[in-house]
Order: structure tokens, then sequence, then C-alpha cells
């Protein structure tokens, strides 16, 4: 089974050439992206979770952290990631990160804690997390299955504004997989 393509991602992002980070075959966006993961094993839970949902992975095109790119400043239009935000230790310095690299967008779908397995977890405070961003602590495995951070529309977006971001679009549930929501940054 695959998902669905997003409209909104087609809305801001054909044309342009972007950073894909965590992609993967079931979930794709159809959009012209390098994709970049922490893993190119096609033998890791990420990957063979995708070939069970749709018989292939995604190619690794870039071996990277997500939140230290292997890119020049301003290098790509946009950065593009699903469900993958919630896996970082300090989300904040994934989104500067991005911010770094691209020139126009961050377009991230977050899922929703109350449709997804976090429904039963507190929300993270977004001072917990500029905690974490400015204290630099480092933890044994950065991206690990279970999530970091608990997300919804409104402690994601005081987040983007601790970031300096700014958000232009905001649609919830996604229309990707509809257990998440979209955030649509756009950069100066």
């Amino acid at each position: 089974m695959k998902f669905p393509e997003s409209a909104l991602a087609h809305k801001y992002l054909d044309g342009l050439r972007g950073i894909e980070i965590g992609g993967s075959a079931h979930n794709s966006f159809g959009l012209n992206t390098l994709n970049v993961d922490r893993i190119g094993d096609k033998q890791s839970h990420f990957k063979l979770y995708e070939i069970e949902q749709c018989g292939e992975a995604m190619r690794v095109d870039v071996v990277a952290e997500g939140n230290k790119l292997p890119f020049p400043d301003k290098s790509y239009d946009f950065v593009i990631s699903s469900h993958v935000i919630e896996h970082f230790y300090d989300p904040i310095s994934a989104l500067l990160e991005w911010a770094r690299i691209a020139t126009r967008y961050i377009f991230i779908i977050v899922p929703h804690r109350q449709r997804t397995f976090d429904a039963e977890r507190e929300l993270t405070k977004v001072s917990e997390l500029h905690r974490r961003f400015l204290e630099k602590e480092t933890v044994e495995d950065e991206f690990r299955g279970l999530h970091w951070s608990v997300f919804e529309p409104s402690n994601f977006n005081e987040l983007c504004v601790l970031c300096g971001l700014n958000v232009v679009e905001i649609q919830d549930p996604d229309d990707k997989v509809g257990n998440g929501f979209t955030f649509v940054i756009k950069l100066d």
C-alpha cells in the first residue's frame, strides 16, 4: 500500500529542488528531492517496514544525520519531512539546520498526539525543547524508534515562533496519511 501524495506539498514545492529527510517508498511525495537518511542500510527496521508496506524501499541518496547535513548554506529550495521531527531529541537544532539549507520552504508533517500512539502522553513543553537546545545534551540514541517529543499544532507553532520561523500555512489533519498535521514555513 502506498499513501497518496500531498496536494499541499505540490502546491508549494512543484518545480523546486529539495532535500527529503527520512523519505520512504510507501509515503512518497513525488517531488524533486534527494533522500537523506541516517542509515543507508536497506536492512534497517525502517527500510524493512517500507518493503513490507509496498514491496520496495526508497533509495537513500545521502547518509547523514538530519540535523547535521553535509550541504552548503542555502543550497536547496526546500527541506521536507514527514513523521521525523519528533524523533530528534533536540528538534530545534534540526529546524535551524533545515533553515540553513533551504532558500524557500520547510515543509513538515508532524504526528498529532491524538491520532497516534502518543495519545496518552503529555505534550512536550517548548521550554523543555529550548532547554535541550541550550544545554546541547547528547543522548545515546538520538533517533530512536520512539518519539522524543509529542506535538499538537499549538505547541509546534510555539516552537516555530521560538525559532523565528515564518509559518504560512497549517493543515490539520495533513492530506497525506491523516494522522498528523502539516506546517509550511516560508524562509526569507
